[in-house]
């Protein structure tokens, strides 16, 4: 049972697109497995479309239309049957544990193998083929083990893919999400029944409270 979701904000700008694009790809992971946020995101979409129908029509220039189906009409490279896939366009994704499966959310998306991070804790950067500059990277993080404890100088949003952490507020388990800023000082802690991955969109920086972890945070780009 999910039972941390995005708020109504956040559905709301990722709807309207105008979410940045690593937090964009974390609220699409949640509503592709969460039926409760995919129907209030029918919601928002349909509000949208009614605000547009709304909207004052605008006078187009003569060749706008032409322009526009030419544009349809004109071959793309990256579909041709006979051009190579890149590895952004194939994806590449770290090896998962048995029984998980990565969302299609990310498909399309490179990431490392999985590196040290430090004993019985591994990460792994992912880049977004449409935003390379984009912070996002996966956690695996194992029984019993926790991140240091820090804060953030602006958000944080966490997706849940498998296993369970608790980090003093609530327990979060597979399909639930989080999001942190400068108000929440934390340290996740991974349930003992297993090992925990989650997915990780930062804007702006992690604030580690010691000197260790801020040398690790700083590596990883945290």
């Amino acid at each position: 049972m999910i039972l941390h979701h995005p708020d109504d904000e956040l559905l709301l700008a990722h709807a309207a697109g105008s979410l940045l694009n690593g937090h964009s790809l974390l609220v699409a992971t949640h509503v592709e497995g969460c039926a409760h946020c995919r129907e209030r995101m029918r919601l928002f979409e349909a509000a949208g479309g009614s605000l547009l129908e709304a909207l004052s029509p605008e006078v187009l220039q003569a060749e706008a239309l032409a322009r526009t189906l030419a544009a349809i009409d004109a071959p793309s490279p990256a579909l041709s049957p006979s051009a190579p896939r890149t590895p952004a366009e194939a994806g590449v994704l770290p090896a998962a544990p048995e029984g998980m499966s990565w969302p299609r959310a990310m498909r399309g998306c490179v990431a490392t193998r999985w590196r040290w991070l430090g004993p019985g804790m591994h990460w792994s950067r992912v880049t977004l083929p449409w935003d390379k500059a984009a912070n996002v990277f996966l956690l695996r993080i194992g029984a019993g083990k926790m991140l240091p404890q820090h804060t953030h100088s602006e958000s944080e949003l966490t997706q849940v893919l498998y296993g369970q952490f608790h980090d003093g507020r609530a327990l979060f388990g597979p399909g639930d999400f989080d999001e942190t800023d400068g108000s929440i000082r934390h340290q996740p802690t991974v349930e003992a029944a297993g090992e925990c991955i989650c997915l990780a969109s930062v804007q702006g920086k992690v604030l580690f409270d010691g000197a260790v972890a801020r040398v690790l945070g700083a590596m990883v780009g945290m």
